[in-house]
């Protein structure tokens, strides 16, 4: 008994806590470091040498608007997996990325379904 209520819980939960809906958005920028975005206040990335190093070390790259926006990359699925490996290609490159954007306490993620380097 205590299983199923348990299981009915979190079943609920789940529904409580659906993702709101997410605009399908084009975001143009540079793929930069996440870290020197902040602590630096970067326009723009220093080297792909840098968010490279910076990638492999284990620092999330992220995606620079002209304006100053952020867009975190993410994973739809769950156990959410990092998203560097599809922008590590662009690291110091100005991209174009399509996909789905959440927007939560002023942060903005995206969920990256077509990426390529703005031509």
């Amino acid at each position: 008994m205590r299983v199923f209520l348990t299981v009915a819980l979190a079943s609920t939960l789940m529904l409580l806590m659906a993702a709101p809906d997410a605009k399908t958005t084009t975001v143009k920028g540079y793929v930069i470091d996440s870290a020197c975005t902040f602590t630096k206040n970067l326009k723009k990335p220093i080297s792909a040498d840098c968010a490279q190093a910076c990638a492999k070390a284990g620092s999330p790259l992220v995606i620079l608007s002209d304006n100053g926006t952020i867009y975190w990359p993410i994973a739809e699925s769950m156990p959410a997996a990092s998203q560097n490996e599809k922008l590590l290609p662009f690291a110091a490159q100005r991209v174009v990325a399509t996909g789905k954007v959440y927007d939560r306490g002023g942060s903005k993620a995206l969920v990256i379904e077509k990426i390529e380097a703005e031509k």
